[in-house]
């Protein structure tokens, strides 16, 4: 109990208290996205045994997901909570359309193409830049040079 005499009481604000913690974890590979603006936070929910972290990988073979499973339970750690389980979901299967506006927004901002049907360059907005590997600096990317200015940046592939 949380000292109210209503059981159950406080629950809503651990689960909302973890969330906000959880959703400021950055995401290692991409510095200016936390995972809530990847998508990648699936759900925070209270159980008998203390919180679940649900997330969901940007793909089933992702290296940074070990790496965000433990800055998770780092940033919990350092907010006080200590009985946490973090799960990893592969069902459904992450989806770009899971990032919001403002994730495609700092992406560009970065230098990074965000994910879309029509790719351009982050630095000067031109289209049809060219192809030079399918896989940039991470698997999630490809790199791109831009027709117009030159410059390579990553493209953050749409799934």
């Amino acid at each position: 109990m949380d000292g109210s005499g209503i059981p159950g009481a406080g629950m809503v604000s651990v689960a909302t208290d973890v969330r906000a913690v959880v959703a400021s974890v950055v995401d290692p590979e991409i510095p200016v996205l936390t995972i809530e603006d990847l998508g990648i936070l699936r759900d925070v929910a209270e159980t008998q045994d203390g919180v679940t972290v649900t997330i969901t990988p940007t793909y089933s073979g992702c290296p940074a997901m070990r790496q965000i499973e433990a800055d998770i339970a780092a940033a919990l750690r350092r907010a006080g909570f200590s009985d946490f389980e973090i799960i990893v979901q592969q069902s459904p299967a992450w989806t770009t359309d899971w990032m919001g506006e403002e994730a495609r927004r700092k992406l560009a901002e970065f230098g990074i193409a965000p994910p879309t049907d029509e790719v351009v360059c982050p630095r000067c907005q031109a289209d049809h830049p060219r192809l030079v590997a399918r896989f940039g600096s991470t698997a999630c990317k490809a790199l791109m040079v831009c027709s117009s200015c030159g410059e390579p940046f990553d493209h953050f592939k749409q799934y």
